[in-house]
């Protein structure tokens, strides 16, 4: 069964703190290669209340939908031709009970199959936290029955496994760019290349008619298959006239070590915008 999240810094590749009824993660990205098989997920309960934690994987990648927003695909059972490692990845412990103001590390074991292909394969480390008695508002007051709901707060963690030598790539066509008020909308296709999923950033430049630069942004991106994202990015008020858009796509990425990011060229393009 499939099951679609409407997860847009996962998809994107970012995870950021969770809220205080659950758990800090960290770090937000797993890479495990195939000689060591093992790493740590480091958890920390910053609230008043112990929070149970319960640790399990599935299979998943970013997809844009119709309107390009990025979302989160999880596939409970993949087919075999997808390069999943949900199913070979083992937490301990896979549940625990987190006291307030505590730490608690769960480990990760790869245990692949002993033929298993060069490549790199994925799959999603979901930390589901319970805890944080919340009470309900609107419902009478009695001295004997008290109401609140227990919340779950969940946050989802790529993991790439990788045996070999693998690299990547990632093709750009269709670029365009339209102002929306005083914002501007960046959309392109994006096509993943080579073995392993592209992890990086686009980056984007506008230059006014005279070659000025009016403005600039950089976004985190991950491709895993293919994408066809559209971003929105606030300009201000641009004046009527001819501006060109620059694009590149770079594997850097300032939250992830330069040591799991594949490199590649720069991938380039550029279009003219006319504001009326």
């Amino acid at each position: 069964m499939n099951r679609a999240a409407v997860l847009a810094l996962c998809a994107l590749g970012i995870a950021g703190p969770l809220a205080a009824q659950g758990v800090l993660v960290a770090p937000h990205a797993i890479y495990i290669d195939h000689r060591v098989r093992s790493e740590a997920i480091h958890l920390y309960n910053p609230g008043t209340d112990p929070v149970e934690v319960t640790v399990s994987t599935t299979f998943g990648y970013p997809v844009t939908d119709s309107t390009g927003r990025p979302t989160l695909l999880l596939i409970d059972e993949p087919e075999p031709s997808q390069p999943s490692a949900a199913a070979w990845i083992q937490a301990f412990p896979r549940r625990v009970t987190v006291p307030p103001r505590r730490r608690q590390t769960i480990r990760l074991l790869a245990r692949p199959p002993a033929d298993l292909p060069d490549g790199e394969y994925w799959t999603r480390v979901i930390i589901s936290a319970r805890g944080g008695h919340v009470p309900v508002a609107g419902v009478a007051d009695t001295s004997s029955i008290r109401v609140g709901l227990t919340l779950e707060v969940r946050t989802v963690v790529a993991l790439s496994y990788r045996k070999g030598g693998v690299g990547t790539g990632v093709d750009m066509s269709g670029l365009e760019a339209r102002v929306v008020g005083d914002s501007l909308e960046i959309g392109a296709h994006l096509e993943r290349r080579g073995e392993a999923a592209f992890i990086g950033s686009l980056r984007w430049t506008l230059h006014d008619g005279n070659g000025r630069q009016h403005s600039q942004a950089e976004m985190p991106l991950a491709v895993y298959h293919s994408l066809t994202p559209r971003f929105r990015f606030h300009v201000g008020a641009l004046e009527p006239g001819s501006y060109t858009l620059e694009t590149a796509l770079v594997s850097e990425r300032p939250d992830l070590s330069a040591d799991v990011l594949l490199p590649i060229e720069p991938v380039r393009d550029s279009i003219v915008l006319k504001v009326e």
